[in-house]
């Protein structure tokens, strides 16, 4: 059997798919997280690194427990890019490429005094920078470009959830369709991992070389601002980001409880774990 697996073409999809692609019985692919998710309910993927909003979005879900795409505070591939102070936008153009980021600023704006803003779904293929509005989200590589070489103002969603939570934000997960072909091959997962994470000086290197970005504000990216194994605090905080998405109806499903895991044992362990107070 095959596992048709995708992943994000991002930088920070690295650390988790390391080697994947050259596994035998994984059938890898890349493409944007909207994509990927659309594979997953079309059943052209039994499992992908997708939005963490989809598995409160459809039934019969499972997720790669301790194994994710997540924040310690701020990280500058996730931004609201401002044309003014965002106490004062008015209107959002959203990247159609993440839907958790998407949903998180609608979460973190929705009981603003003045009320919330009005969002404007970009298709995709399209710049939501080029959209009239006062902001714009952008996600993934070139979130990195405008943040850091052109110095645009910015809002950072993932610092203010950590603010007001005290816990990481989790904005991918190995989402399972096929849960029964995934554990047989769930080893592969965790290892991938693991040499993603004794790689991460050569993935900044080498994601530095290919997008034209200054090495050390990218390996403070992916060292420090990043976590790929988000250990304990994961699960409190994808359960507190469902129910804020229920609450203003942008998910329907709880968070699975059973998540797929190498019989019952914790996470790997990852010096860069986020470490959040009770």
């Amino acid at each position: 059997m095959t596992l048709k697996t995708g992943s994000v073409p991002y930088l920070v999809g690295r650390p988790l798919d390391w080697g994947l692609e050259q596994t035998t019985g994984i059938q890898y692919q890349q493409a944007v997280p909207s994509s990927l998710v659309a594979g997953l309910r079309e059943s052209r993927l039994d499992l992908a690194l997708v939005s963490s909003i989809e598995l409160f979005r459809r039934p019969g879900y499972s997720y790669i427990h301790g194994l994710g795409v997540g924040s310690r505070g701020a990280v500058d591939s996730v931004q609201v890019f401002l044309r003014c102070p965002i106490d004062k936008v008015k209107r959002i153009a959203l990247d159609p490429s993440s839907r958790a980021a998407a949903t998180l600023v609608r979460v973190l704006l929705a009981d603003r005094p003045q009320g919330p803003p009005e969002y404007i779904e970009v298709p995709a293929g399209e710049d939501p920078r080029e959209v009239d509005a006062d902001a714009w989200l952008r996600i993934g590589d070139q979130a990195l470009h405008e943040c850091w070489l052109e110095e645009l103002e910015h809002w950072n969603p993932a610092q203010a959830w950590t603010q007001q939570t005290k816990l990481p934000f989790v904005f991918a997960v190995w989402l399972v369709r096929d849960k029964a072909a995934t554990q047989a091959l769930l080893p592969q997962f965790y290892k991938a991992a693991e040499q993603g994470s004794a790689a991460i000086e050569e993935i900044a290197e080498q994601g530095a070389a290919a997008l034209g970005l200054p090495l050390e504000p990218l390996r403070h990216y992916l060292i420090e601002q990043c976590t790929f194994q988000p250990g304990a605090p994961m699960t409190a905080s994808l359960e507190l980001f469902g129910k804020h998405a229920q609450a203003l109806r942008l998910g329907s499903e709880p968070l699975p409880q059973h998540p797929l895991s190498m019989g019952g044992a914790p996470a790997p362990s990852d010096a860069r774990r986020v470490s959040c107070p009770d």
